[in-house]
């Protein structure tokens, strides 16, 4: 049975009495890595936020206005933060005179066509999306609600709202974004399940086959998925260049875009380095945690501690086992099991998450390390006790047996899923 931590139990409890209706701020939802929007499976009815559960639906039912993002799923949490601030606001993306002729190497441009959304529906000449908040601002602030590496985007977007480039404000040249000052445009900001301090998970994978990002892209390449325009899934990589101009040849764009430097591990611009250890411990020396937005993480954890004989853990995956590390539970989705435990399978004496940097680092939730989901290490935190502390990451604790996709209703049914967000609104409700 999956239940709630009981530190997360304690909490919701101290505010179960509070009301969805103290603010009316709407909640934005910010998808984690290879996620997407709400129109890239729509004719099958899968969503992101719920699978064929419907968590935004579920959110809009409390009168709560609700809007999902959908950013670059391999992007950097700074490009991602960048599509996310013109998604909801409109405008065209720019992003940033330095950050680009930083990752010039790779192919960054800075401000590539087909990133635009429209702010008027009456005026829209080149029919481009339309924004999804536009009065966006001090006096309409949202509440974000993030899972998997949505929590490092929006603590980046927040950076970048307040306080500009990490160089100063106005250091990234003219864009609105860049300006700095703009306090108050968030209420609240929660992470589901994020890897603020990175996960194992991407070392695990690059150790065990190191050429990963590389294929990756050779595939994304040859099937045309570089760009945001069309149907179906697709990888928003404008900025590098990696979308099929309208009037070249499948040929000519492979010529183009053949071994692209964006898809290399030395490229820091990009999400499989956030999201790595190494990564995300450079993110946070300049990303930090805001004296004026209400912070809120929740965990998740699928794995328990190795047994000779007797637990709930896959056999199959993990016949032998030592009490030292974990192993994934039987409950955990199929395909997060083989990289969740002591060794990755099927290899030769590869390590996995479960026996990956350190004990703090062992307990995980197939994807991410349940100790990194709390919050940014060194940066104001504390367990939450149903009275929020703007300024500081107010723990709520984590959902015992639920995997990375299980706390976004991919594998779950509704009646496990939903009190998740009932529990979250009853305390950003209240603030």
């Amino acid at each position: 049975m999956k239940v709630l931590s009981k530190l997360t139990l304690a909490a919701c409890l101290a505010v179960s009495s509070s009301t969805y209706a103290a603010n009316s701020d709407p909640v934005v939802l910010v998808h984690g890595f290879l996620g997407f929007g709400p129109e890239t499976f729509a004719a099958t009815g899968f969503k992101y936020w719920g699978g064929f559960n419907d968590i935004a639906g579920h959110i809009r039912a409390t009168q709560r206005p609700v809007f999902v993002a959908g950013v670059g799923p391999v992007s950097s949490n700074w490009d991602r933060a960048v599509e996310l601030y013109y998604q909801i606001k409109g405008g065209c993306a720019d992003y940033g005179a330095r950050h680009t002729a930083d990752n010039a190497a790779a192919g960054h441009i800075q401000k590539p066509a087909g990133k635009c959304w429209a702010t008027d529906p009456n005026n829209n000449p080149n029919k481009y999306p339309i924004a999804l908040y536009p009065q966006w601002d001090a006096q309409h602030p949202v509440h974000f609600v993030s899972h998997s590496q949505g929590g490092q985007t929006i603590r980046t977007l927040i950076q970048l709202l307040e306080n500009g480039g990490p160089n100063g404000a106005g250091s990234e040249g003219s864009g609105t974004l860049y300006a700095g000052g703009k306090v108050g445009w968030v209420k609240s900001a929660t992470s589901i399940s994020s890897p603020h301090n990175g996960t194992t998970l991407r070392d695990v994978i690059v150790d065990f086959v190191p050429k990963v990002s590389e294929l990756a892209g050779s595939i994304v390449q040859v099937a045309g998925l570089g760009g945001s325009a069309g149907s179906g899934y697709k990888f928003r990589l404008e900025q590098y260049g990696l979308a099929q101009g309208p009037a070249e040849s499948i040929g000519d764009f492979i010529d183009r875009t053949r071994a692209s430097p964006f898809w290399q591990l030395s490229n820091h611009d990009a999400a499989q380095w956030d999201l790595a250890p190494d990564g995300a411990t450079q993110l946070n020396t300049w990303v930090k945690t805001s004296p004026n937005v209400y912070y809120f993480s929740i965990g998740s954890r699928a794995t328990e501690q190795g047994h000779w004989c007797c637990n709930n853990t896959d056999r199959v995956i993990a016949p032998f086992q030592s009490s030292d590390y974990q192993y994934a539970r039987n409950d955990m989705i199929f395909f997060l099991k083989n990289t969740a435990g002591e060794w990755v399978v099927p290899s030769i004496l590869q390590r996995g998450m479960g026996s990956s940097r350190g004990p703090d680092w062992y307990v995980n939730d197939g994807v991410v390390n349940t100790n990194s989901m709390r919050w940014p290490s060194s940066q104001p935190s504390r367990n939450f006790d149903g009275t929020p502390v703007k300024g500081s990451w107010n723990y709520i604790g984590y959902y015992d047996q639920y995997d990375h996709f299980d706390v976004i209703g991919w594998d779950s049914p509704s009646w496990v899923v939903y009190p998740i967000y009932d529990n979250l609104l009853s305390i950003i409700g209240g603030l």
